[in-house]
C-alpha cells in the first residue's frame, strides 16, 4: 500500500504531464570506444573557395527533405567521418578537415534518423571551431534560439523524457529527508521552514513538486514556509520564474512562500544570504559545476556554499566515461553522451514529430555546438567527468557523502515506470535497453541514470 502511496504522490507532483502516447523504436545505434589523440594546435586560414564550397554543401543539407534512415553501415561511415574531421581539425590539417566536412553534410540530414541528425549538429560545431568568431559565418552557425523556442524546446524534452525529471525528483527527495530530519529534532514542531539555495533555477520547473510534498507533510493547522533563492542568467527570465513560482505556490493554502532572485554571475558572493532560525538549509546545484569549466571557479563556488553551513548539498551532473583532458577525448565524450540522447528520443518521438524537431534544434543541437565552440584553451573548456572526480573535489573541499535512502531508490523506480508508457525501463539488474536507473555505491553513496550502455546523469547528497 506504501508503494502505491507513493507512486500516486509523484504523479501529483509532476508539474508538467507526460503524454501518455506510445511509439515503436526505430532503430539503435551502434557506438565503440574511440582511442586518444593528439591535443589541438594552432589554426591557420582555409582558403576561400573550399570555405564556400563547405558553406554551400551546408546550406544545401538544411533544405534536404529527404527522411529515409540510414542502414548500420552509412550510420558507422558518418561516425569516421566526423572523427576524421575533428582529428584533422586537431592536427591543423584543415583542408582534410574541410574536405571531410564537405562529404559528412552530403550524408548527412536534420529530418534523417538519430545518427544522421545527431552528426549533423556535431558537423556544425566542427565549422563553427574551424571558423574565426569575427567571421559572419560562424555567427549564422552558432545563431541561437530565441528565448520562446528555447523555453519550448525544454518542456517538450521534460515532458516525453525522464531526463530532467530525474534529476529534479531525485534531489527533491533528497532534500525532503533532510527538511524532516531537522523538523524531527526541532524544539518547535510548529514552525517549519526549508531554505533552498538553488545555484541555476532556470525555469523552476523542479520547485513545484516540492511544495506538493512540503504541502501533503503540513498539518491542517500548521504552516509550512519555503523559501527559494534563486541564480538566473537574467534579470527576464528570474522574473518570469518567480511569476511561475508564485502562481503556483498560491494553490496551497498551507504553504508560504517566497522567492529571491539573483544573477548567475554573483553567485560566489553569498554573503547576503543568511540562515534565520529554525530554518533547513539546503544547496541545491543541478547542471551547473559542470557549466563553470574552470576549476578555480569551481572551487571558489564551493568554498562559498560551505560558508553557508547547509544542512545538505544535492549534486546533480551530466557523467562522463573518463575524465577528458584533451579536445579530442572531449569531443569524443560528447559524441557519445548527445548520441545516446538522440537515441533515446526514438523511443518517445517519431522521426517527423514537430516536437522532437525543436528539441533536437533548439535545445540538444544548441547543447552541441556551444560545447564544441569552446576556448581553444582546454583547461577552460566544458568537460562531462566521473562521479569518482567530483567525489574527490567535495571530499577536498571538506563535504561528506550522505547514504542514500531506500526512499530515494524507489522514486527513482517509480519514476521510471511512470515514464514507460513509451518504453521498457528498468531499474538494477541487467541492461537490455531503454533506461537504467542504478546505485553508484563503489564511488561513493549515488544514484545514476542511463541510457543502454551509457551512463547519462548522476545524483548525490553532501554535508
Amino acid at each position: 500500500m506504501e508503494a502505491i502511496e507513493d507512486e500516486r504522490l509523484l504523479s501529483l507532483g509532476l508539474a508538467i504531464m507526460i503524454d501518455s502516447g506510445a511509439h515503436e523504436r526505430k532503430m539503435k545505434r551502434k557506438r565503440r570506444e574511440i582511442s586518444t589523440f593528439k591535443p589541438l594546435e594552432v589554426t591557420n586560414s582555409v582558403s576561400e573557395g573550399k570555405l564556400f564550397s563547405l558553406l554551400e554543401t551546408r546550406e544545401i543539407m538544411l533544405k534536404r527533405e529527404n527522411k529515409n534512415t540510414s542502414d548500420d553501415g552509412k550510420g558507422l561511415h558518418m561516425i569516421h567521418l566526423l572523427l576524421m574531421s575533428a582529428t584533422c581539425l586537431d592536427d591543423n590539417k584543415l583542408d582534410s578537415a574541410v574536405e571531410n566536412l564537405i562529404e559528412l553534410y552530403q550524408n548527412v540530414s536534420l529530418n534523417g534518423d538519430s545518427v544522421q541528425r545527431v552528426a549533423a549538429y556535431f558537423a556544425d560545431g566542427l565549422v563553427a571551431r574551424l571558423l574565426t568568431r569575427r567571421s559572419p559565418f560562424h555567427e549564422m552557425i552558432m545563431k541561437q534560439p530565441g528565448s520562446e523556442d528555447e523555453f519550448l524546446a525544454y518542456i517538450e524534452l521534460y515532458k516525453v523524457s525522464p531526463y530532467f525529471q530525474f534529476a529534479h525528483f531525485t534531489a527533491n527527495q533528497m532534500i525532503m529527508e533532510a527538511f524532516e530530519r531537522e523538523m524531527e529534532n526541532s524544539n518547535d514542531k510548529n514552525n517549519c521552514s526549508l531554505h533552498v539555495v538553488d545555484l541555476d533555477v532556470s525555469y523552476g520547473f523542479q520547485w513545484p513538486s516540492l511544495m506538493q510534498s512540503l504541502s501533503d507533510k503540513a498539518t491542517n493547522g500548521n504552516h509550512v514556509s519555503l523559501r527559494v533563492t534563486g541564480f538566473g542568467k537574467t534579470l527576464k527570465e528570474l522574473k518570469e520564474t518567480e511569476a511561475r513560482l508564485v502562481g503556483f505556490a498560491k494553490t496551497f493554502r498551507n504553504l508560504i512562500f517566497e522567492f529571491r532572485g539573483m544573477l548567475r554571475k554573483n553567485i560566489c558572493r553569498m554573503e547576503s544570504i543568511r540562515k534565520r532560525k529554525n530554518e533547513t538549509l539546503v544547496v541545491n546545484s543541478i547542471f551547473h559545476l559542470n557549466s563553470l569549466c574552470n576549476l578555480t571557479h569551481i572551487s571558489e563556488t564551493l568554498k562559498s556554499i560551505q560558508k553557508l553551513e547547509p544542512s545538505l548539498v544535492v549534486l546533480v551532473e551530466q557523467e562522463g566515461g573518463r575524465s577528458p583532458r584533451s579536445f579530442l577525448s572531449s569531443f569524443m565524450e560528447f559524441l557519445h553522451y548527445y548520441a545516446a540522447m538522440f537515441d533515446s528520443l526514438d523511443d518517445f518521438l517519431p522521426l517527423d514529430s514537430v516536437q522532437r524537431l525543436q528539441i533536437e534544434k533548439n535545445h540538444l543541437g544548441k547543447e552541441i555546438k556551444q560545447l564544441m565552440d569552446f576556448d581553444k584553451d582546454e583547461e577552460n573548456s566544458p568537460k562531462y567527468e566521473r562521479m569518482e572526480t567530483w567525489k574527490g573535489r567535495m571530499e577536498g573541499h571538506g563535504f561528506v557523502g550522505m547514504n542514500l535512502s531506500s526512499k530515494s531508490i524507489i522514486q527513482a523506480k517509480l519514476l521510471l515506470k511512470i515514464s514507460s508508457n513509451y518504453c521498457p525501463n528498468q531499474f538494477g539488474g541487467e541492461n537490455n535497453g531503454g533506461f537504467l536507473a542504478f546505485e553508484r555505491q563503489e564511488e561513493g553513496n549515488a544514484i545514476s541514470l542511463a541510457w543502454q550502455d551509457k551512463c547519462l546523469i548522476t545524483a548525490s547528497a553532501w554535508q
